[in-house]
Order: C-alpha cells, then structure tokens, then sequence
C-alpha cells in the first residue's frame, strides 16, 4: 500500500449532507428532561420559549436517524468544511510508537474551533423563524465567537456573556467577538437578577458556565423575539456537530483505516459527541468495537468523580433538569486554563453512553496537559488550544502503551482548536509557574449538595 498522505482532504461533495442522530441507534435513552416546577416529563412545546422551536424538536427526537442539512447551512459550511485528517508522523516518531495516530482538525476558522458548525445552524434557524437575536454564554470564548460569526452572517444580534476568569484572561477573544457585532458582558454580570445574586453572595467569584448560562437565558425571556443558543451539553448541539465523525470516517475509508481508539477532550460533550458520532454508531450497531475515551480536566471532573444524577444545567437554576454525570449546578471550578471545559455536567448522550460502559474517562491535571501540548506543536507544528490538549494527553498515553506492548494501533483524537489566545497560559508552563488545582471530596460535596431531590 502507498505510504499515507499527511493530510487526507474530503471534497467539497462529500461534505455531509445529513446530520447523524446518535440516540436512534442507542439501546436505552437517557432519562427525559424534567421541568423544573413540576418535576414531569418535559413537553417539546416547553421548550418553545427558550429554544428556536426547529431545535426543540431535534432537541427531543429520539427516532429520527438522520436530519437533513438545511442548504443555507450547507453553503455556510464549505467556506470552511470539510476539515483535514491529518496523520501525527513526527508526534508518532517522537514517541517512538508502532501506533498510528490520526487527528481530525477543526480549527481552521475565525473561531478556531468545532464550535461554528452547530453556531452556523442555531443562527439559521433563528433567523428563518423570524427571531431578531439570540443570547448565549461562552467559556473559553470559542462558542462566544463562532456565534457571533454565524449571528453576523445571517443577520441576528447577539449578547454573549463570558465566564470572568476567561473575560479577565482572554481579551482579545472579546475584541474579536465585538469585531462581529456581539455584546460581551463579564459573567456573572449586574445586568441580570441571578448575576446580581450570585455576585451578592460571593463578589469575588471568577464565575462559571453555570453562571453564564443563567444569566443568557434571563436576558433572552424578556424578549419574544430573542432566544438563548447553547454551544455544548444538548441533544441538538451533537446532532449538528456528527459532521465532524462523518468526515473522519469517510476520509478514514479513503485510506482504508479504521480506529481501534477514539480520543476526545471533554467539558460539556460537543467535540467529542461529534467525533465520536459515526463510530459510535458501528459500535451500537455491532459493527466495530472501537474504544472511546473522554479526557476531562482534573480541576473539573464531572465524569470520573461526579454523580450521575438529575441536575439543573445552570446554577441560577431556571433551566430544565437533565439527568447527567455532575458535580452540582453550584459547583464553581477553580480559575485554570480549561477554559470550555469548566462546565459542571456532561451531556446526557454522552452520560447515559458513559453509565452503559461505552465510553471509558480519565482525568488529568494541566501541567499535564500543557506538557502534551508543547509536545504536539513542537512536532506538529500547530498550537493547540488547551481544551484540545486533553484529548492531545489521552492520544499520547494511548500512544505510549502501544510502544510498552509493541501492537499497531489505530488512534483518531478531536483537535478541536488553536491556542493562539491562551498565551499567557503556555507562558505560565514554560517559566514554570503553572499550578495544578484538584478539588478534594469536601470540595465536590459542597457541589452536591446543590443536587435537586428527585425521586
């Protein structure tokens, strides 16, 4: 066989036409989402007020294998789709492993992340309901980003508020957001009554996605013609982001591989419910056995030390429950470089997948994860963001048992995005002041004991 290209391109055709429904092919469905007064089964039309109603329905469509791919949504995606595999020859080398390691690459947009397939379609359908505006929460920023470029595309306003540890950290994410028309605000913010609150009890909080997601959805019930855009943990959100798994196994099949072991860093669950999608359907299915493996943050360790319980998905606690693995809606994380990843549940797909046994986790410190970062654009020559590190960690650990037990295997992990605004982090590991920060039991039980009492 012909040596493998460095990078394996789809063409514009092959972008997917559909997205892929993982819950269609799942055994047993996660539990339902309950409404936050009455504890009942939540009704799709529930929903209406919060969400684009387009995004309800996906939001609760547990049969529909395939949704099509509205054309306006198409068109927005080839401006930068399909993505590149891209084979890690040199990062194979430095390790000095029989693997083979394969990483999908989503970071060649503005946003510099996967963040913008499922911004592109919210936009969409906000705009074709009619709607003037959407509001939203960011962590990092790359969500806060890629929906102001796919709110300015189709000619929506937009206020985003960003957790304040990343606001106080990444400026330049605020510039380039404004630079697409967006409003920023410092979450938690004076502008809303759970902000408000949540800043009388503790002034000096550095904030959480919890927080921001509160203070979105408030600003966006005051107006009919506004609704709040969640870029992780939902249904839809890995609905729209499948293209990401699509793409890896059709440019996959062009080279007549297949993954043993899937990798993907995890906060919320968007990257990794996309790249994983298509595979996981094999497995589902019976027709693979690859292995996945969600790489979280040590500091934020919803998976590997959270409770798989119903919980409220912000900390204000005005949003439906879903039964997820959490740390508690009132779990603050510490003010590290984990960025989108400092979300305190995980995507009920994914959760209910992980509780079957189908996802394996780990958890990871960040002088860890910077170590394999620097490893990786030392070799590969691109800067990692530092979400995409964990999954850059997983892929290397699974490398290097590979080298200790001689076998080939096949790696694919979720590059997510660049790195180029968490400088100052990368500058913190290499003078060597960077700290890890674990939260001790007492820590999480404080979380907990945030969790509703549901029966």
């Amino acid at each position: 066989m012909a040596k493998v290209p460095y990078k394996t391109y789809l063409t514009e055709k092959e972008i997917p036409q559909q997205w892929y429904n993982v819950r269609a092919d799942m055994k047993e469905q996660h539990d339902p989402l309950l409404n936050p007064g009455t504890l009942k089964p939540l009704a799709t039309e529930e929903l209406y007020p919060i969400f684009c109603e387009e995004l309800c329905k996906q939001e609760m469509d547990s049969t529909t294998r395939y949704f099509d791919i509205p054309g306006p949504v198409q068109d927005f995606y080839r401006m930068f789709r399909p993505s590149p595999l891209i084979r890690a020859y040199n990062l194979e080398k430095a390790l000095d492993t029989p693997a083979k390691i394969y990483y999908k690459f989503e970071g060649n947009n503005t946003s510099g992340s996967h963040k913008l397939n499922a911004a592109s379609a919210m936009a969409y359908y906000a705009k074709a309901q009619g709607l003037t505006s959407l509001a939203t929460e960011t962590g990092a920023g790359q969500w806060g980003t890629a929906l102001s470029q796919a709110c300015a595309f189709f000619g929506l306003d937009l206020t985003v508020f960003m957790v304040k540890v990343s606001f106080m950290q990444k400026p330049f994410r605020k510039g380039v957001m404004e630079t697409y028309g967006a409003k920023v605000i410092a979450s938690p913010s004076e502008t809303t009554e759970v902000g408000r609150a949540i800043l009388a009890d503790d002034p000096a909080t550095g904030g959480s996605l919890g927080c921001a997601i509160s203070e979105a959805i408030e600003l966006s019930m005051r107006d009919d013609k506004c609704r709040y855009a969640l870029g992780s943990v939902l249904n839809q959100v890995l609905l729209h982001q499948s293209v990401i798994g699509l793409e890896s196994k059709l440019a996959m099949e062009k080279i007549d591989e297949y993954p043993d072991i899937i990798v993907g860093c995890a906060g919320g669950g968007s990257n990794l419910g996309g790249l994983m999608a298509a595979f996981m359907q094999d497995k589902l299915t019976g027709k693979a056995n690859s292995r996945f493996i969600a790489v979280e943050p040590a500091s934020c360790p919803s998976f590997t030390r959270g409770k798989y319980a119903y919980d409220f998905c912000d900390t204000g606690k005005i949003t439906p429950l879903a039964r997820m693995y959490t740390l508690g809606s009132g779990f603050i994380p510490s003010a590290n470089h984990a960025g989108g990843l400092r979300y305190h549940g995980m995507s009920p797909i994914l959760s209910k997948l992980y509780h079957d046994g189908y996802i394996e986790a780990i958890s990871v410190e960040q002088s860890k994860v910077f170590e394999a970062a620097t490893l990786f654009c030392q070799r590969e020559q691109i800067l990692p963001a530092p979400e995409s590190a964990h999954a850059i960690y997983g892929a290397v650990q699974e490398a290097l048992k590979c080298k200790e037990s001689g076998e080939a295997k096949t790696i694919l992990f979720g590059l997510t995005g660049t790195g180029y605004f968490d400088m100052n982090a990368y500058m913190q590991y290499n003078d060597g002041t960077m700290t890890d920060h674990v939260p001790t039991d007492e820590d999480l039980q404080r979380g907990f004991e945030s969790l509703p009492k549901v029966d």
